[in-house]
């Protein structure tokens, strides 16, 4: 790779990089998102690499490093190891290109990514709990026999090809005030903002890590931090940064937030309910940190990359419930009522005729702390919005009934 006054990365590779997988790999739209602007307070557009083949960046990356490979290492064949989406870039291209490909995945990666894997026609191999572990078993392999390692974030050709990205985002929309891009290894931002910084030096650019996982805002900001726990947005849960990343970084990248996993969950569903399109945790990353700080990008032209859209259905609908449950609009009480016929009805009435929609109703006789001529009833209903199911629950109070308010959160007395 080009190494021009020290540069890891340059702006040469990147356009190199594009003239390579121009044909191979989607450009992908590059949309103004109106209803997230609306949402935001900011300008929003979407770069939609959720729609590659894979449904992620990673092949940009994988092919561009594919293509460096000289014949011998081709026919040796090659080694990655990932979380999901980096390994179905690797496995895609690889099997497109012929070459023989072993991918080593963590034991606890979603089934919908270990599955696309599988179907791209790679080796797979499932080894510990957590990415490093991984990586030591494929370290191992690599070395047994004698494959190349591609690695996801921490080599230049991979950098070059995330950083067709920002090409193509500059390209569409030259006048971008600011960029927000998920961080994981630090590959993709460390790509993107070479291109950004060498077409446009004043745009600012902004990375973003789930908070359990805040690897490289330790390393950016010089900070001791702890990363462990279960995230939702597994793909960026990166417990050691790249070195040629972090140089990258630090010297491209002007600031870097966390955001809790609340405001990834709520990032996924706004993508899905105003764009119609689905994130994962990692892929709703950039606008978890926009709705995280609202005022700092209020009125910027800002551009986001939903980098991915690898995510378990199952996933995705526990995440709506749990939305319309912090909007107030799915609403579960407790109700204590006396053990007699009729009584049921009359709650479901008192809901049904404020327009309130009865979705779930579970009978409790036998709760210890109820008393023996008494009953428990746990509902769950859908209402307009949060003062419409604070409406029902008076309505039900004022007819003598005891209410306790339950969500997927807490259960207290209020809302």
């Amino acid at each position: 790779m080009t190494t021009e006054a020290g540069a890891i990365v340059t702006l040469d590779d990147i356009e190199a990089a594009a003239a390579q997988i121009d044909g191979a790999v989607l450009k992908t739209p590059f949309l103004t998102a109106r209803r997230l602007s609306k949402l935001t307070g900011a300008d929003i557009s979407v770069k939609y690499e959720n729609m590659q083949v894979t449904g992620s960046f990673k092949e940009r990356g994988a092919l561009v490093k594919l293509l460096s490979l000289s014949a011998a290492e081709r026919k040796s064949g090659v080694i990655a190891m990932s979380a999901g989406n980096h390994a179905q870039g690797v496995a895609f291209h690889a099997a497109r290109l012929g070459i023989p490909v072993t991918i080593v995945m963590p034991e606890n990666t979603p089934f919908v990514k270990i599955a696309a894997t599988k179907e791209f026609g790679a080796e797979l191999i499932l080894a510990g709990e957590t990415v490093d572990a991984a990586k030591a078993e494929a370290d191992k392999i690599a070395a047994d026999r004698g494959l190349t390692w591609v690695h996801p974030f921490d080599d230049p050709h991979v950098m070059s090809g995330q950083g067709t990205i920002g090409l193509e985002m500059l390209k569409e929309i030259p006048d971008l005030d600011c960029l927000v891009v998920p961080i994981g290894g630090g590959g993709l931002i460390s790509g993107i903002a070479t291109a950004a910084r060498a077409l446009k030096p004043d745009i600012e650019i902004v990375g973003v890590e789930t908070e359990l996982y805040p690897a490289m805002w330790g390393a950016f900001y010089g900070k001791d931090v702890t990363c462990e726990g279960p995230t939702i947005a597994e793909g960026i849960a990166v417990r050691q940064v790249g070195r040629l990343t972090t140089e990258i970084v630090k010297r491209t990248v002007d600031r870097i937030l966390t955001v809790p996993e609340s405001t990834i969950e709520r990032a996924i569903n706004a993508y899905l309910v105003y764009q119609h399109s689905v994130a994962e945790g990692a892929g709703a990353a950039g606008l978890a940190g926009v709705l995280s700080e609202p005022d700092r990008f209020a009125g910027r032209r800002v551009g986001l990359v939903l980098c991915g859209g690898n995510i378990d259905p199952r996933l995705i609908s526990s995440i709506v419930i749990r939305e319309l449950t912090r909007d107030g609009r799915l609403v579960s009480v407790r109700i204590d009522t006396p053990d007699r016929p009729g009584v049921l009805g009359e709650i479901a009435t008192i809901i049904g005729t404020l327009k309130g929609n009865v979705v779930e109703v579970a009978h409790n006789r036998l709760f210890l702390n109820v008393p023996a001529k008494g009953a428990t009833l746990d509902v769950t209903f859908e209402a307009f919005d949060r003062m419409h199911g604070i409406e029902i629950v008076d309505a039900l109070k004022a007819r003598g009934y005891r209410v306790r308010f339950v969500d997927l959160e807490r259960m207290s007395d209020e809302p």
